[in-house]
C-alpha cells in the first residue's frame, strides 16, 4: 500500500576421567569449529538498499580480498583507465593471490583493475594504490574516507589487497560490504569489470574471473571473491532480474555459491521494484526539478509494506521524504525557479 501526500511538501556414555576428557575435547572441537564456520551474511535489494534478509550482518572481521571492491571503486573514480606505466618495485612485497607482474613491466590501470577483480592479485592492488597515491597508505586513507561517505560505519581498512598475515588486516561486516557493492555497481566501468567473464590484457594475458556465479547463474552481474586463514571464505555477488538487483555477502561461509543463488533467486520471488519519480525535468511549486536517475523503492510483491511518500521545498531543495515501514529516507534534488515570463 503506498500513499502519496504533497504537502508544502543442536551423547556419549563414559565414566570418570575418561568421560571428563571427552567432554572437555568435544568442548574444544566445538569451539574451534564455532570460530572457524562462524557465519554472517547480508542480503540487500540495491535500489535503495533494503535489508531483505541478514544474519549477524554487523558481526565485524577481516573481509579479506572482497576488500578489493574498494580499492577498484576508488581508481576508477580517480583514476584515468587509459594511464600507463612501469611497475615499480613496490610488487616484490606482495605475497598471496597474483596476477605474476614483473618490475619495470608496461600495464595499463584497466589491465590492472582487471587483474584486481577477476584474479584478486595482491600486486596489482599494491600497484594500483601506488600509482595513484604515491604509496600504500595513502591510497588506504582514501579507502576509509570513502568507506565514511557512504556509509560503511563498521569498517576500517588497513591495506588495498585485504591480507591479514601481519595482523587484523581489513576489518568489515556482512551490512558493510553489502552498502559498498551496492554503491559500486552503480559506476557503469566497476560494473563491466566486476561482471567481465574474461579479460585479456595487452601483454597477452587472458584471465577468467573467479566468480563461478558468472558462468552457472545466468542472473549474475558481479561479484568478488575472498580468502585467507583467519578471515575463511568470503564472497560478494550482484544479480538482476528485471528491475530488481540483490547484493549477497557471506563472511566464513563454506558452500557460498550454493547460497548466493538461492537467495538471488528468493529475493526475486518476494521483491518488486517501485518507481516514486521518473527521470527527467518537472515542475512543482514554481520550481523546475531534474531527476537524473528513477527514485525507486523496494516492496514485498504481497504488498504488506506500509509506503508513504511527502514532498516539499526547502529554499533551492526539492524533498521526497520516504517512510516505509519503520524506515525513513530522504532524498533530495537541485530546484531552480521555473520561467514564468513567458
Amino acid at each position: 500500500m503506498i500513499k502519496r501526500h504533497f504537502r508544502s511538501f543442536l551423547t556419549y556414555t563414559c565414566s570418570g576421567d575418561i568421560m571428563k576428557k571427552v567432554v572437555l575435547l568435544l568442548i574444544c572441537v566445538l569451539l574451534q569449529c564455532t570460530l572457524v564456520h562462524a557465519e554472517s551474511y547480508c542480503v540487500l535489494s540495491s535500489s535503495d538498499d533494503t535489508v531483505i534478509e541478514e544474519k549477524d550482518m554487523h558481526k565485524q572481521q577481516s573481509v579479506a580480498s572482497i576488500s578489493k571492491i574498494m580499492t577498484a571503486i576508488i581508481a576508477i573514480e580517480e583514476g584515468n583507465l587509459d594511464d600507463t606505466w612501469k611497475v615499480s618495485d613496490v610488487i616484490k612485497t606482495a605475497t598471496g593471490s597474483s596476477i605474476y607482474l614483473k618490475e619495470g613491466q608496461e600495464v595499463s590501470l584497466r589491465s590492472l583493475l582487471h587483474g584486481l577483480m577477476l584474479r584478486s592479485g595482491n600486486d596489482a592492488a599494491k600497484e594500483i594504490a601506488v600509482h595513484m597515491c604515491g604509496d600504500e597508505q595513502s591510497f588506504v586513507k582514501k579507502m576509509n574516507e570513502k568507506a565514511q561517505e557512504i556509509g560503511m560505519l563498521n569498517t576500517v581498512f588497513e591495506n588495498a589487497s585485504g591480507l591479514d598475515d601481519d595482523g587484523n588486516g581489513n576489518l568489515s561486516t556482512a551490512y558493510d560490504m553489502a552498502i559498498l557493492m551496492s554503491y559500486a555497481m552503480k559506476n557503469p566501468v566497476f560494473r563491466e569489470i566486476a561482471g567481465a567473464q574474461y579479460y585479456t590484457t595487452e601483454w597477452n594475458q587472458r584471465w577468467k574471473n573467479k566468480n563461478r556465479l558468472l558462468f552457472d547463474f545466468p542472473f549474475a552481474t558481479g561479484g568478488k571473491t575472498g580468502f585467507t586463514k583467519k578471515a575463511g571464505r568470503t564472497l560478494v555477488t550482484s544479480a538482476q532480474n528485471g528491475d530488481v538487483e540483490s547484493i549477497v555477502v557471506t563472511l566464513s561461509m563454506g558452500d557460498d555459491f550454493r547460497f548466493h543463488e538461492s537467495k538471488h533467486k528468493e529475493t526475486f520471488e518476494k521483491i518488486k521494484v517501485m518507481t516514486l519519480l521518473e527521470a527527467g525535468t518537472f515542475e512543482a511549486c514554481g520550481h523546475q526539478i531534474t531527476v537524473k536517475e528513477p527514485l525507486q523503492i523496494s516492496v514485498h510483491k504481497d504488498d504488506s509494506d506500509r509506503v508513504d511518500v511527502y514532498a516539499h521545498m526547502e529554499e533551492a531543495t526539492f524533498v521526497v521524504e520516504v517512510q516505509k515501514n519503520e524506515q525513513t529516507m530522504v532524498y533530495e534534488y537541485p530546484a531552480t525557479r521555473a520561467d514564468t515570463s513567458g
